[in-house]
């Protein structure tokens, strides 16, 4: 659920609270998949994750992330691939998204912010909106598969600080 506050100072953005739900299959459908351990012996389904990284030369890393808060103000889309992301160690983390959209920017009412607990993987669909990972602990590893010139050639980036004068913040239900 999304609520805006205004601060008290005109020129301060307006700040805007997501509460974290807990991601399952069924709620993030809009943006993609989570992908949950199977048995090795499974045969290809949908449950597996359905990736488009014919544009280019698939990347796969480990990418070392530091502590950031939960506060953001840009949100980006990669038109060209699909994106799978997953913390090492079991630890879990923040990600707000909003479904892929023909404009070019999403929908306010549409972004929602997830909780994910360390025993998945997502996967986003191609155009999917999305702003993280973001945590509390100091730092988190997390493993990243995109194309090798994603964050050069099919980067959108949405500032809604630029744009709206606006900022978000992702919450945990209390």
């Amino acid at each position: 659920m999304n609520t805006f506050k205004a601060l008290n100072n005109e020129d301060s953005p307006l700040q805007n609270r997501l509460t974290a739900q807990w991601i399952t299959r069924e709620n993030f459908q809009r943006y993609g998949q989570v992908i949950f351990a199977a048995s090795d012996s499974k045969p290809f389904d949908s449950n597996d994750a359905q990736l488009v990284l014919k544009n280019g030369v698939p990347r796969f890393y480990i990418m070392h992330l530091h502590h950031r808060g939960r506060k953001f103000h840009t949100i980006t889309r990669h038109r060209q691939c699909t994106q799978c992301l997953g913390s090492l160690e079991g630890k879990e983390w923040l990600i707000a998204v909003a479904p892929p959209s023909d404009t070019s920017q999403p929908v306010l009412e549409e972004i929602a912010a997830f909780r994910i607990l360390g025993n998945c993987f997502i996967k986003l669909d191609i155009g999917t909106w999305h702003a993280g990972p973001y945590f509390d602990g100091d730092s988190i590893d997390f493993y990243n598969l995109e194309l090798s010139d994603t964050n050069i050639n099919d980067r959108d980036t949405y500032n809604f600080l630029k744009t709206d004068n606006l900022e978000w913040e992702i919450v945990l239900k209390q």
